[in-house]
């Protein structure tokens, strides 16, 4: 069955999953938000976004945001594709107004942390927002190892979809699914959620270690993986007790550390966590990626900020995060991106 499906928000992940979308055979129409206007401009002109190499699948329809309403009627849901940064944005603007029995489906990645140390997905919060204002809707949400690009490049792409109701995410996969984009489904909306975002904060530290060998031996010295790889294990081990507090599923679980995989050799944090490695201060870093959105920041902190508010409540021991407090000092307290790696070392011996 073929179905119109509108995505709003024409950054690089919404704008590649158009291209399943319309090579479904679907309708596509893709809306820019206020800071896409350059990018729907070059769509219309050229078919093609600004950031990718390849065109667009024909027929796309393309709509500044003024136009977004036009183009949500008749659609049987709605993409969300804003940024972390622009989470209240969609909110208000879009989520206030859309229509509540259009089902959605977000890709925005990210928790928000409470005043108590709780940590709740950005589906939740919206949610629970919306509730406020009397309106009340499920949001479903992706999860799962894939980069824009090599999704747009068609290379194999395995993710999840989750939601509360299993007849609305079917109908998304059923949209979507293509003989290169391939979608398992979910309930555990927190777990996939968790897991999807928590993952940008250790990636970071991951990839410090990239940059670090440079710093150490050179530029010509090549990649060194036991470095890296220990500091995986670490991420792994870490995130794995987080998502236990976070009452996360086995599945979800393994779904974040195969997007942790991803995101330490093809994502923008990895741009930074190198950066960092070498030597450079937050500030420089900053400067050298600026225009580039790095949504990881924002989930180290907030998830920082979450464990260390347990951590004085007394229901974690920091101890327990030695990778997450290092993220945390290099970020906030400018500390040096040198690994702490005998704080990860364990003895279970009797």
């Amino acid at each position: 069955m073929k179905r119109i499906v509108t995505i709003i928000g024409s950054g690089m992940m919404g704008s590649a999953l158009a291209f399943p979308a319309r090579e479904n055979g679907n309708e596509v129409r893709l809306v820019g938000t206020p800071l896409d206007r350059e990018i729907i401009d070059a769509c219309r002109k050229t078919n093609q976004h600004l950031k990718f190499e390849i065109p667009f699948p024909e027929g796309i329809k393309y709509y500044q945001i003024e136009e977004w309403k036009e183009a949500v009627k008749g659609a049987d849901f709605v993409i969300g594709g804003v940024s972390s940064f622009g989470v209240d944005w969609f909110l208000n603007n879009i989520l206030c107004e859309l229509d509540p029995t259009i089902p959605v489906l977000s890709v925005t990645k990210g928790l928000i942390n409470l005043e108590d140390g709780t940590l709740i997905s950005y589906p939740d919060y919206w949610e629970r927002e919306l509730l406020k204002k009397g309106i009340k809707r499920d949001i479903c949400a992706i999860g799962g190892p894939c980069t824009s690009y090599e999704l747009v490049f068609h290379d194999q792409t395995e993710v999840a979809f989750c939601g509360k109701d299993a007849k609305t995410i079917a109908m998304m996969k059923e949209t979507l699914t293509t003989s290169y984009y391939h979608i398992s489904l979910t309930n555990d909306v927190v777990g996939l959620e968790s897991a999807v975002a928590l993952k940008n904060a250790y990636a970071l530290c991951v990839a410090m270690t990239i940059g670090l060998v440079t710093r150490h031996h050179g530029k010509d010295a090549g990649l060194h993986y036991n470095s890296q790889a220990g500091a995986f294990y670490q991420a792994v081990k870490e995130m794995k007790k987080l998502l236990r507090i976070q009452g996360a599923q086995d599945d979800s679980e393994t779904i974040g550390i195969g997007d942790l995989y991803v995101t330490v050799y093809g994502g923008r944090t990895r741009k930074i966590g190198i950066l960092l490695g070498e030597g450079k201060s937050y500030e420089e870093a900053m400067n050298i990626l600026a225009g580039v959105t790095l949504e990881s920041l924002v989930v180290a902190r907030r998830v920082a900020k979450a464990i260390y508010r347990k951590a004085e409540l007394g229901k974690v021991d920091l101890k327990e995060f030695p990778m997450l407090v290092h993220a945390n000092d290099v970020l906030e307290n400018g500390k040096d991106a040198e690994l702490p790696w005998e704080e990860f070392t364990f003895d279970h011996s009797k």
